[in-house]
């Protein structure tokens, strides 16, 4: 049940209809896809998958070294997203399950969540961070657990 004053994210159902699973090619993400995609055959939900092209930290210092270095990356992140869709898609049509696969760039978080919200889902479902460094300053997991606007579930 919901309270108005407390800035309530279900929206009127008996369990999450739009589950929101934000992928990349870690195998932590593709863990996360799989255990949505079951939840959302398992609930009779949509499932939106999102994929956050985020260029590298080199990506400034590769303009020095000229447009083909810039053009290679390119090229990596629309292979990586294409590669993504196709698994998605192919698992949601053997589950059945209807799928909304979304492309994005900019930061992880606040992609996810823009799309969150304007996908209205009901829960968000992330893979645990790889890297050793985010138990202190904090992962992509965390900060969404943290902003409170949606069931958060974090796969290993």
């Amino acid at each position: 049940m919901a309270h108005a004053e407390g800035g309530a994210f279900e929206l009127g159902t008996d369990g999450p209809k739009v589950i929101l699973v934000g992928l990349d090619d870690s195998v932590t993400s593709m863990r996360a896809g799989a255990y949505a995609a079951g939840l959302a055959r398992r609930q009779g939900a949509r499932l939106v998958c999102v994929y956050v092209a985020r260029p590298s930290a080199m990506y400034g210092a590769a303009a020095g070294a000229g447009a083909s270095a810039i053009a290679a990356q390119e090229q990596a992140l629309e292979e990586t997203a294409a590669d993504l869709k196709r698994q998605a898609e192919e698992g949601a049509s053997r589950l059945g399950v209807p799928l909304t696969f979304v492309i994005v760039r900019g930061d992880p978080y606040t992609e996810l969540r823009r799309v969150a919200d304007e996908m209205r889902a009901d829960a968000v479902i992330v893979g645990a961070s790889m890297q050793a460094g985010h138990r202190w300053v904090g992962s992509l997991a965390v900060r969404m657990v943290k902003a409170g606007r949606w069931p958060v579930t974090v796969v290993p």
